[in-house]
């Protein structure tokens, strides 16, 4: 084997270790949106009968606090039963969170947008991923001023339709960036404990949480975290390490 040919391998190997597809969840993560995904629901709840300060009311919200991350028209199925009763309240859902969003309430996780441009500076690809339908989360990209921020970004219905704990929004980002050699390459990091259950099953390499949003330290140490930080503007940092 020539000099060449011994650099070549060497470069191979030293990339196929690079931690290159980074999956991060949106509301709680990279997004700071204030306990919106409460008030939506109340509004959703309401228009399909459920009484406020009802102990029906306060038995769903608190499954919605405990399913934070998963698609939520899954979580509407749960709640609703039927089909028909599950597609109102998840279509409720959307509008209110929605004009929420119109309205000003969300803002980026500080540090979130350094984080993603120093990710992509290094010649990673960054991928947004969430448990809310196409119409709101580029209702939040929007707002954000992020429709061209990330190569990628995600939603259940993207993936099959199965939102998290399933592993196939990060599968997808996976398949449709060609970004890494492996799913060990894979980076994935979330707020709750949906998320790390999703990283698990996709099999990436880290599955960091973060402190940011639904989920506390032992709830996703508890769900796969291989790491928990403070907030995804620790990210970059952890990477580096984990290469090094």
């Amino acid at each position: 084997m020539s000099n060449t040919e011994k650099l070549s391998s060497t470069e191979k190997s030293s990339n196929t270790e690079k931690l290159n597809l980074i999956v991060l969840d949106m509301a709680g993560t990279t997004v700071a949106d204030g306990g919106l995904v409460e008030q939506a629901f109340a509004a959703a709840a309401g228009r399909l009968g459920v009484e406020p300060g009802s102990a029906d009311h306060a038995e769903k919200l608190d499954y919605v606090r405990a399913t934070m991350g998963e698609s939520k028209i899954s979580v509407f199925r749960h709640l609703f039963g039927d089909e028909d009763r599950a597609q109102q309240a998840n279509t409720a859902f959307e509008e209110a969170y929605g004009e929420l969003v119109d309205g000003g309430r969300i803002a980026p996780i500080p540090g979130a947008r350094e984080a993603i441009e120093r990710l992509k500076g290094e010649g990673r690809t960054v991928v947004l991923s969430t448990g809310f339908a196409r119409t709101t989360q580029d209702a939040i990209l929007a707002a954000l001023g992020w429709q061209d921020l990330v190569a990628l970004t995600l939603c259940p219905a993207d993936a099959g339709g199965r939102g998290r704990p399933y592993p196939d929004m990060v599968l997808a980002a996976f398949l449709r960036t060609g970004a890494v050699d492996g799913v060990q390459q894979i980076v994935v990091a979330g707020d709750t404990s949906y998320d790390m259950l999703s990283g698990v099953r996709s099999g990436a390499g880290i599955v960091a949480g973060v402190l940011t949003g639904a989920h506390d330290k032992d709830q996703l140490t508890r769900n796969g975290a291989t790491h928990v930080l403070g907030s995804v503007a620790e990210l970059p940092e952890l990477i580096a390490r984990a290469e090094a």
